[in-house]
């Protein structure tokens, strides 16, 4: 035993204790240590990994939502293209008033523009500052693509109350008669 430890030496020597003890006793320090050694690696491989999955798993919540910003945008200039190719030439001098974020908006129209407005043959949508005219069809494209683009739809119903309650308001009220000629 040339590399041993000098204590283990001399009570060997001294007749204290057993080679095999001692033998014994030396590959448990050195199990020991290895198995230290090799635990502390794993621990901070392990810390690494679960580092590693936390970022990618970061990094792929960020790109899917860079995707859903750039698929919004895409569709947002897909509804503004459709708008521009589709709108309505506007003409007349009559006001059509509308309300828009609690606001009264007010274009001008003539008289067959007016009747295909409350018909819902057209719709008013806002772009940018200005709103514009456009027909059903592409109305229906808009909506699809971004539906807050659409403020003014007299075919669409966006009424959230039950059918019930107006029907008995319309009863009731079916008994006072509106000119068709009447205008805001």
């Amino acid at each position: 035993m040339a590399k041993g430890n000098p204590l283990q030496e001399q009570l060997l020597k001294a007749g204290l204790v057993k080679k095999s003890k001692v033998a014994e006793v030396a590959r448990e320090q050195n199990k020991a240590r290895h198995a230290k050694a090799s635990a502390t690696p794993s621990e901070i491989q392990l810390e690494a990994e679960r580092a590693r999955a936390e970022k990618v798993e970061r990094d792929r919540a960020l790109e899917a939502e860079r995707k859903a910003q750039a698929r919004t945008a895409e569709l947002r200039a897909q509804a503004r293209q459709i708008i521009e190719d589709k709108k309505v030439p506007r003409s007349g001098e009559s006001e059509y008033r509308f309300s828009v974020d609690g606001a009264i908006r007010t274009i001008l129209v003539n008289d067959d523009l007016r009747k295909r407005l409350s018909s819902g043959a057209l719709v008013i949508v806002r772009v940018g500052d200005r709103f514009e005219l456009l027909p059903r069809m592409a109305a229906d494209k808009v909506r699809e693509r971004d539906a807050a683009l659409i403020v003014l739809d007299h075919g669409q119903n966006t009424n959230d109350e039950p059918a019930a309650a107006t029907s008995d308001d319309d009863a009731y009220y079916a008994q006072f008669k509106v000119p068709d000629d009447l205008i805001w």
